[in-house]
């Protein structure tokens, strides 16, 4: 079965690819706010359940999209996107990828205002989680960051 959801996006999006039978797709643009990580988690949650993820496997990606999510909005500027990819082979992969509009010149934001030990911990997470992990400039302009989670 093969699943494609993607959002409406207020801002216009190229089309998506084609997804090879048996694959999954999911996409989000999300506000650049201080709701996008919950946004994010709230609607990856379900999709995560219906590709067959167990609880361990979905917490594990949760964390992780939240993190993406979260250094988006808090060191990026818009637009922000969540797009997820799981492939169907026996190697299981689920691909979360985050992305947004680069960084930001000055960030005027709560964590720029908090001392350091209580931020600054979202990439040891994503790191200890994901099987591989990076950021990559997209076609649009955009950076895409992301992280690749076994799933079997």
């Amino acid at each position: 079965m093969t699943t494609t959801t993607i959002s409406p996006a207020r801002q216009p999006r190229p089309a998506p690819r084609a997804v090879p039978d048996g694959e999954h797709v999911f996409g989000l643009p999300l506000e650049h706010g201080p709701l996008a990580p919950a946004t994010a988690r709230h609607a990856a949650r379900p999709v995560l359940e219906a590709w067959g993820l167990d609880e361990d496997q979905i917490y594990d990606t949760l964390l992780v999209i939240s993190e993406l999510v979260t250094n988006a909005v808090t060191h990026a500027l818009p637009p922000v996107v969540l797009h997820l990819h799981a492939t169907a082979d026996h190697c299981g992969h689920i691909q979360v990828h985050v992305s947004d509009g680069g960084p930001q010149s000055a960030p005027e934001n709560w964590a720029a205002h908090r001392p350091a030990d209580e931020h600054g911990r979202g990439d040891m997470i994503i790191t200890a989680l994901a099987d591989q992990s990076g950021a990559d400039p997209d076609l649009d302009g955009l950076i895409d960051h992301w992280a690749d989670l076994d799933a079997a």
